[in-house]
């Protein structure tokens, strides 16, 4: 705790006799916590740790049981045994439950294994992440950096002194210049360029975040839209294969009653014009007849069916895109206030 305001005490010297100076202290701080729990192999590596850990709880759990289970029998068979035959039970059960919690201070101490394999686990990252963080503090001239999840408590933390994000950045990047070709890299060069100046003026950053979500916004319309066109594309395939159906089913003397209908208007109204109407074409077997009408009903039926979800969803869409349209133009409106 000494140690803790002895060195809070220095960094206020340090920071006033900069100011006394006119030099401008620049502070930062990382919160390790935050970084390992993002960097993919510590996760994983994590992972495993914590099925060990619970199948070392699962061992002591069943140890109290057996324990428990010992104690049980004694007190009940307790009036029955002799003193002997009591003190050496007695000593059987004290020494398996000073056996249980040495395996407990074994896995679970503060030096047990689960400490000590966290600590293993966590040191090749942490002196990654100190590496980063020099480089950091000596590319963009930091005076202090602090882990804001160590010992030293902070009281208040502004988030744009945080630069735990760059220091992520920077350790995938060390990972993917292993594998990128001269032409990635030098693309990858330029991203980190542009997160670098990003990362520099709070205001491109805010800037950047705007350009982002209009970018969203306008990959959601787009998204949209093709959304409409596949819908109305399904619409007409469906409208062209009930066509297809109806005309087989013409073709084939199996037409529907609306069908029948049209065809004994076409034959009046040619007998009236003095022509010679063809026959329409009929089945001999009205029992045939009555399934290919049911068929051709319950294929009108389906038809209905479809366009009406598609309408329904075509309908939201259209939503969907008129409530992304209002988002933007409240974007808009709002950048161009602050831009004001």
């Amino acid at each position: 705790m000494k140690q803790r305001f002895l060195f809070i005490f220095l960094v206020l010297i340090a920071v006033n006799t900069s100011q006394a100076q006119g030099k401008t202290t620049r502070i930062g701080y990382i919160d390790m916590e935050y970084i390992l729990e993002n960097v993919s192999d510590y996760k994983e590596a994590k992972s495993q740790l914590e099925l060990k850990a619970q199948k070392w709880k699962q061992e002591i759990e069943a140890k109290k049981l057996n324990i428990n289970t010992l104690k049980e029998n004694l007190k009940t068979e307790k009036a029955l045994l002799t003193k002997e035959l009591i003190d050496e039970r007695e000593t059987e059960i004290k020494f398996q439950e000073n056996e249980m919690l040495e395996y407990q201070q074994k896995q679970f101490g503060a030096d047990g294994n689960l400490m000590r394999q966290k600590s293993a686990l966590a040191k090749p990252i942490q002196d990654q992440v100190f590496t980063a963080v020099q480089d950091i503090a000596e590319a963009k001239n930091y005076d202090f950096i602090f882990d804001k999840s160590s010992d030293l408590t902070m009281l208040f933390s502004n988030k744009r002194f945080d630069i735990s994000d760059q220091v992520l950045r920077v350790l995938n990047r060390t990972e993917k210049r292993e594998q990128l070709t001269k032409k990635q890299l030098k693309d990858q060069e330029a991203k980190e360029s542009k997160e670098n100046a990003i990362d520099e003026n709070p205001a491109m950053a805010d800037r950047q975040k705007a350009l982002d979500e209009k970018k969203s916004a306008r990959e959601k319309l787009i998204e949209d839209r093709r959304l409409e066109q596949e819908a109305k594309k399904k619409e007409y395939d469906d409208r062209r294969k009930a066509i297809q159906a109806e005309r087989e089913a013409k073709k084939n003397g199996t037409v529907s009653e609306p069908a029948k209908t049209t065809e004994a208007a076409k034959t009046t109204e040619a007998t009236k014009t003095g022509e010679t109407a063809k026959p329409a074409a009929t089945t001999t077997d009205p029992a045939a007849t009555e399934p290919a009408v049911d068929k051709a009903a319950e294929r009108q039926k389906l038809y209905e069916q479809r366009k009406k979800e598609l309408e329904e969803r075509r309908k939201k869409i259209l939503e969907e895109r008129e409530a992304a349209k209002k988002a933007k133009e409240a974007e808009t409106q709002k950048t161009n206030t602050t831009n004001n």
